[in-house]
């Protein structure tokens, strides 16, 4: 059972910006009527200029939070678009593997590095919530779906088997005060969406966004990111991938379908297609491009025998689920459902 959670900003400082307060309180206030002690880490609420001149210390706060054996679970505030920037302060003395243990790690978008980071110092995570975007949810309270994998990680240290949300949600045009108690609109949901190959297949889960997956092998947004991922071998050798199952999901950004057949064809050049065991992918945010990418995968993999099962909630559309990395899950898009072993 999850006691003490410590949120950690590594990517964006917008959690300390007075145009959220409103938010973290609403956030605070839930976690606190659960029966949760929560720790903000030394740098969590510095802001968003301080965070992102100063990624020693979003490092520092990440090993401090792995070292503190009060510490139950580590929350992600948000992602963003640099926590590349943390690879040498985890990683150039052993920092991270040495800091590393079995608490519970949950965030996702460009949290999707951390993930690797801590894959790669030999420690299980869980993708697909943060604390801004889900704990404080401006409406009544969390959305339902959410709600319900968040309390089964919260009260068990675990997910037991994921199912279809019945619903979908857009994105709110706006988060300000004026959004507080508003509810989102649901709008009818098709369940997990079978695009090719085999509707039944296993393997442990690796992977995230893949915006942020592009953004290790191509350095339009940041240029020595390609650089710093190769010295830190951020990305898994394909030695590493066989087995495993792909995950994917796309950003708020809503990538064009030209940019994510690039995303996929760089993939494919590390070898990763031809020794996994399959590919999830998730939602897209307001279901943008959604056609054009299921054409994408099946052109780029270039394998029609690779299962890909599609239109899984998780990462940044709404609502989420919560998919537990390095514990064995087994997909079966005929029951409708994804089984994870005990870790």
């Amino acid at each position: 059972m999850i006691k003490t959670i410590g949120i950690v900003s590594l990517s964006s400082g917008i959690l300390g910006e007075d145009f959220v307060r409103h938010e973290l309180e609403i956030g605070l206030s839930r976690l606190q009527a659960a029966g949760l002690a929560v720790r903000f880490m030394p740098h969590a609420l510095s802001g968003l200029e301080y965070v992102k001149a100063h990624p020693e210390k979003r490092a520092q706060d990440l090993l401090e939070a792995l070292r503190d054996p009060e510490i139950d679970m580590i929350l992600c505030a948000i992602g963003g678009d640099d926590t590349y920037r943390l690879l040498p302060y985890l990683f150039e003395s052993g920092e991270l593997e040495q800091a590393v243990s079995d608490k519970v790690f949950l965030g996702f978008s460009d949290t999707t590095l951390n993930h690797f980071m801590l894959h790669k110092a030999g420690m299980r995570t869980f993708y697909g919530q943060s604390f801004l975007s889900d704990i404080c949810e401006p409406g009544p309270g969390m959305l339902p779906y959410t709600r319900q994998y968040w309390d089964e990680l919260i009260s068990s240290g675990r997910i037991r088997r994921i199912t279809p949300s019945g619903v979908w949600y857009r994105e709110r045009e706006s988060f300000g005060p004026e959004q507080v108690g508003k509810p989102l609109q649901p709008l009818p949901n098709r369940g997990f969406e079978l695009l090719q190959g085999s509707p039944v297949f296993s393997g442990k889960i690796l992977g995230g966004c893949i915006d942020s997956m592009y953004d290790m092998f191509d350095g339009g947004r940041y240029a020595d990111m390609p650089a710093l991922c190769r010295k830190y071998s951020l990305f898994p050798a394909p030695e590493d991938w066989r087995g495993r199952i792909l995950l994917l999901e796309s950003s708020e950004e809503k990538m064009p379908p030209e940019k994510y057949r690039e995303a996929l064809i760089h993939l494919r050049q590390t070898g990763l297609f031809g020794v996994i065991s399959g590919v999830l992918v998730g939602k897209p945010m307001d279901e943008a491009y959604e056609a054009e990418y299921k054409k994408a995968l099946t052109d780029e993999i270039g394998n029609p025998d690779l299962p890909v099962v599609c239109n899984i909630s998780i990462g940044h559309a709404q609502p989420r689920c919560i998919i537990p990395f390095g514990v064995n899950a087994r997909v079966d898009a005929v029951r409708q459902q994804i089984v994870f072993d005990d870790p």
